[in-house]
Order: structure tokens, then sequence, then C-alpha cells
């Protein structure tokens, strides 16, 4: 089956991509100076928030996840499963790097640079958190954002939307064993039942939920209906991610301001990851043959993570204080404008990457 892409030009379009995602990074340093503000000012507010839990889940967090994360799952569609054989090739070598490469190599890299080069310059009681921290990042997949990539990048959309839907599927089963199986070859205790209760309330709940609007939307008023709810949803799933953060860094305010390179050391691993992952994604397929339009999503789906499902994750498991909480949220500082440049690199080397034999023989999924 041979697919041909659009030709026009996406490198500078910023289509699909709000003002509130188009300055991501901006919002997320203004939570950290406010947070860090506001629990040098109000320290007992967050003690407060800190306890307010049930069986370990803390309900003010819960709330904030659920907000973030189901208004971004009722873009996804898992109709169009069926569709994956279309595209099975670009399927592949995104399912690869998702689920063999990714999590691992995150592994890797956070043994070398937290665990021995930066570890001297890092607090010894943090190491294992913030290694903790980093595989929780790479171990989730990116669900909402990805659109955005793959709207900047002329990506196909019906490779977009089944191959999110086949990773939300593949994350409800794999995304606790991997976790837990890179948390103990790092010799972390791994708290397994913190771990299964985080899949069941911010990964199970959150799809089912959202299917189930979803398909409520579509039946009473089609898809403008569903389209209106999502862009009125969109202001309260981002600002829910704001409140969070805002908490996240009142709780590690005193560790910032102690080790301020703490955030620069930890962002390192993960923009290597980013760039070794898209890098091997988008070489892949170029050498199977696969359409630029699929292998620029494949490339950026490889790359970026479900980083709301990370920061919840690692306060379920660890805390509000913990490394590992700080470590995901460095992965939210850094996730627009570095899978910007992943889309600049995609789209000024389609010429490169059209000009391989094996896509000119093929030119196929």
């Amino acid at each position: 089956m041979s697919l041909k892409c659009s030709t026009s030009d996406t490198q500078n379009n910023l289509v699909g991509l709000g003002f509130f995602e188009k300055y991501l990074t901006f919002w997320v340093f203004l939570c950290i100076v406010v947070g860090i503000g506001l629990g040098y000012f109000i320290p007992g507010f967050f003690q407060v928030i800190g306890h307010a839990e049930i069986f370990k889940v803390n309900i003010p967090v819960a709330v904030l996840i659920w907000l973030m994360i189901i208004p971004m799952l009722l873009k996804v569609d898992f109709q169009v499963l069926h569709k994956v054989r279309s595209h099975w090739k670009g399927i592949g070598v995104t399912v690869f790097i998702n689920w063999a490469i990714k999590p691992f190599s995150m592994a890797v890299l956070a043994w070398l640079f937290i665990s021995h080069l930066f570890a001297p310059y890092l607090p010894a009681d943090q190491i294992d958190s913030y290694i903790a921290g980093l595989i929780i990042l790479a171990a989730a997949p990116c669900t909402a954002m990805v659109f955005v990539w793959s709207n900047l990048s002329n990506g196909e959309p019906n490779f977009t939307l089944s191959q999110v839907a086949l990773n939300d599927v593949i994350m409800i089963f794999a995304f606790a064993p991997i976790v837990g199986f890179l948390l103990g070859l790092s010799s972390i205790i791994v708290p397994w039942e913190t771990l299964f209760l985080s899949v069941v309330l911010y990964i199970v709940v959150p799809v089912f939920a959202a299917q189930i609007w979803r398909v409520g939307l579509l039946k009473k008023g089609g898809e403008p209906a569903l389209q209106r709810t999502i862009q009125t949803l969109n202001p309260f799933s981002l600002t829910a991610l704001l409140a969070t953060l805002v908490l996240l860094f009142g709780f590690q305010g005193d560790q910032i301001l102690s080790q301020p390179m703490v955030i620069v050391l930890l962002a390192v691993p993960i923009l290597i990851q980013v760039y070794l992952n898209s890098g091997l994604a988008y070489l892949l397929n170029r050498k199977l043959g696969v359409a630029h339009c699929v292998a620029g999503p494949s490339a950026l789906i490889g790359a970026s993570n479900f980083f709301e499902l990370a920061v919840a994750t690692a306060i379920s498991l660890f805390g509000f204080e913990s490394g590992a909480a700080l470590a995901t949220v460095v992965g939210v500082l850094v996730e627009v404008p570095v899978m910007l440049s992943v889309v600049r690199l995609v789209n000024g080397t389609r010429n490169w990457y059209e000009r391989s034999p094996e896509f000119r023989d093929s030119a196929t999924l």
C-alpha cells in the first residue's frame, strides 16, 4: 500500500499549538517561582495538602491529574485500531522504540549520569529517587501533545490516531511491569501495591472515563460537539497541570534553592534520550521505506513522554518532596522546546529522507 504525503511546508507553522502549550516552558518557570515563594511564606498550606491522603492516594493531586489527563484522552479514538495494519511498518518501529528501547535507554543514561558522572554534584540521599523519576518519565509514551507534533510535521492523521490508541492499550498492561523491573534493576525498592494503584487511577480510570464521555458526545452532537468540548476543557487541563507543578515546587523549594544546578543536570539525560530515540525511529523508518508523513510522527511519538502520568506516578510512589517527582517535572520543563527542535529537524531533512533508495523503491507503509 503506497502513501503520498502532502508537500506543504510546516516547519514554522504553529497551528494546533495553543497559547499555553506554545509557552509551556515559560509557565513551568513561573510555577517554579510561585511554588517556591508560596512554600516559603505559607508552608502550612502545603503540609495540609501533602497529608490529604486516602490509601496512600493524595486526593487533591488525584483530582488535578484527572483534570489533566481525561480531556487529553478524549482525543483518542480506539475505533481506529483496525487501521494499524495499514501502517504496520511505522507502527512497528514506534512500538519498538517506545517499549523496547526508550525505558531501557533512559535507565542506562540515568545510571551513567546520575549515579556516576553527576553524583558528586547531587544530594546523595536523592540519587536513587532521581533515577526512579527518569525511568518513570521514559516508561510512558506521550498521548496528547503528539497530535500537535504530528500536525506540525505534516503527519498522516490516521497513523497518529492508531499509534496513540495502540500505545494507550499497551500502557495499561506494560507500564507497571516495565517500571517495576527497571526500578528493581536499579536496586530501588518498588512499592508494587502503590504502583498498580497508580496504573488503575491514572491510566485505566481516565481511559475508560474519557471513552464513555467521548461516545456520549458523539452520539448527541457528533464530531462538532466533541471538538467543542475538547476546546472548552483544554484550559482546565493545562491549569490543572500548572497547579500540580506549583504544589510540587512548594514542597521542593528548599532543595532547589540549595542545589539550583539539579534541574540542569537532570535535563541532560532527558535531552540525550529524546534525540537518541527520535533519531533511531527516524532512521529505522527511512531504512524500511516508510513515507515521511508517517516517519515524522513516528519519530516524535518515539521521543516524547506522557509527563502528566509520570508526575502523578512519581508523586504517588515517592511523594511531593522526592527527587523522583522533581525529575519528572524537568521533563515538563524541556518538553516543548526540545520537541519543537525535533519537529524542525524532521521537516528540514525531508528531502534527504526521500532520497533513500529504500524509500524510492517502495514508499510503502
